[in-house]
């Protein structure tokens, strides 16, 4: 019995098809017939076929991690680690450059000129040097800033773009009762999430006018949205889509 026989035993006692299967595990169906017959050529290197046997096997409930130790056997093992020291190691030593003292000597000598210079000069110009008025300037008054009043950036308008800022938004919390696939848009279409919601986690998605969801088991997951409990969106092991908009899209 190989991996993939394992895995095909596990799913047809769960009476699940390929199709459903490929749909909770968002494997092509063609990949997982490949693999439930112990052909990993298909998967794109061991990378991606270790990848591969943990989604399935979590979803027919056989242990991922002992199979995965079994595939790493059968193909070689798992690929020796690298030691950071080889990897980062300098190639050529670097020159710390030395900090030199201040040659106080030369700083001394400029200002003995700057002094020498300066006399010279008065002695040149006379005793009738002019001297700066140095008397002070009247400094002009600063006017107060305005007082603040109502207007575009009051409190009041402030709280009311809050308020509809939050009715634009979608909010979505999941709780998981077992391990499901679940795959969250926006309206757009921009995929927000997409993977395995392990039981008893609960997680929480937000987007703006609307979010589209599939949900692999509608019965393992129950949902809030915007606050409102919305219990389970289906029945156990049934592949549900749903689309939630925000309160102030539905209104228009």
């Amino acid at each position: 019995m190989g991996i993939g026989s394992d895995l095909a035993d596990a799913r047809r006692s769960m009476g699940m098809t390929v199709g459903q299967l490929s749909a909770r595990t968002r494997i092509r169906e063609v990949l997982i017939q490949a693999i439930e017959r112990n052909d990993f050529s298909q998967c794109g290197g061991d990378f991606y076929a270790r990848g591969h046997i943990r989604n399935i096997a979590k979803i027919v409930d056989l242990d991922p991690e002992a199979l995965v130790h079994r595939y790493d056997e059968q193909h070689g093992g798992v690929p020796l680690p690298v030691r950071a020291s080889s990897v980062f190691q300098a190639d050529m030593p670097l020159k710390i450059r030395e900090r030199r003292s201040p040659n106080w000597t030369t700083a001394m000598a400029v200002a003995l000129g700057i002094v020498v210079i300066f006399g010279v000069v008065r002695t040149m110009g006379g005793g009738d040097t002019p001297v700066a008025d140095l008397r002070t300037m009247p400094v002009p008054a600063v006017p107060p800033p305005p007082s603040a009043g109502p207007g575009p950036d009051s409190p009041r308008r402030a709280a009311s773009l809050a308020e509809g800022r939050r009715r634009d938004m979608v909010v979505l919390q999941v709780r998981a009762k077992r391990t499901s696939w679940l795959d969250v848009q926006d309206s757009t279409g921009r995929r927000i999430f997409s993977g395995t919601l392990v039981a008893g986690k609960t997680s929480t998605w937000k987007a703006k006018t609307g979010i589209r969801v599939t949900f692999g088991d509608g019965g393992a997951v129950s949902l809030k949205v915007n606050g409102k409990n919305l219990g389970t969106p289906g029945r156990r092991g049934q592949v549900v889509n749903r689309s939630y908009e925000a309160p102030a899209t539905k209104k228009r």
